[in-house]
């Protein structure tokens, strides 16, 4: 018997729909499309699990905060107290989300797994088979064992469990803050990886590996995003796009557009134009 049933919620365009496996555990999915306002702090009892469409996501928990891009997978862990601002009070976020109980993973699995370590992952098989879950999920046809579910949360927690990412998994204490307050003054400057680097006193592999650990991102990736929403603060229907994007050190206006878009979900130009 399939035992997939469609709860009546919709919000906006938000859809939440719930499967229940024989054993009672508890397999849950929502699409959520503009999303606009952050969550404050929650948990869940489940693992929740999801794939970023448009803009970016922000998980904040209790010593860092995970940004998460387009074509990425986010991932928390069951009972973690976790808020989800917006990185901008612009954004625009796309996700889908599943959430899995502990005990639904424990038997696909095997009972091999266990809290997920890399909380971002950027994988293009793990994003279709998620896909093609989310296909089914939709459609009613997951079955009490299906092979696509399984597969997603095997590569999945591979991933998670990779070494680079445990290795490198905290800078000492007062560092970060430090690098972040460097990357906040110095926004309108050119700002080099190799600077970064010095302030946390590694080389620059190593430094990208333990940033994008910490973060969800690679450093120049997060400079890159804080100089838009920096340059979109100065925004109005007289500025001069082309002076804004050198004023940020872009290499040129198409870069800065693109950039832009990828971060706050519309083209300098169409935000211009809706300035008052």
């Amino acid at each position: 018997m399939n035992l997939l049933y469609k709860l009546p919620y919709i919000l906006d365009k938000l859809e939440v729909f719930h499967y229940l496996h024989p054993m009672q555990n508890d397999l849950s999915y929502i699409s959520v499309q503009n999303q606009r306002q952050g969550f404050p702090k929650h948990f869940h009892e489940t693992f929740c699990i999801s794939l970023i469409r448009k803009g970016v996501e922000n998980i904040e928990l209790e010593d860092r905060s995970v940004y998460t891009e387009a074509g990425s997978i986010s991932i928390t862990n069951p009972c973690e107290l976790h808020a989800n601002p917006m990185v901008d009070k612009d954004a625009v976020v796309n996700f889908d989300t599943i959430y899995i109980s502990n005990d639904l993973v424990k038997y696909l699995l095997k009972g091999e797994a266990g809290l997920f370590d890399n909380r971002q992952v950027r994988d293009m098989q793990l994003n279709n088979l998620f896909a093609a879950l989310i296909r089914q999920l939709r459609s009613e046809t997951l079955t009490n064992d299906d092979a696509i579910l399984r597969s997603f949360l095997q590569q999945l927690y591979h991933h998670s469990r990779k070494a680079d990412t445990l290795q490198y998994a905290a800078f000492r204490e007062g560092q970060f803050s430090e690098i972040i307050g460097y990357i906040e003054q110095h926004l309108d400057d050119k700002i080099e990886l190799e600077a970064l680097a010095k302030i946390a006193m590694l080389n620059k592999y190593g430094f990208v590996k333990k940033f994008k650990a910490v973060t969800g991102l690679t450093p120049m990736n997060y400079v890159l995003m804080r100089k838009v929403f920096a340059a979109k603060e100065q925004i109005t229907r007289t500025t001069d796009l082309t002076g804004l994007a050198y004023n940020y050190q872009f290499a040129d206006l198409p870069h800065f557009s693109h950039t832009f878009k990828k971060y706050v979900g519309v083209s300098p130009n169409d935000f211009k134009k809706q300035q008052r």
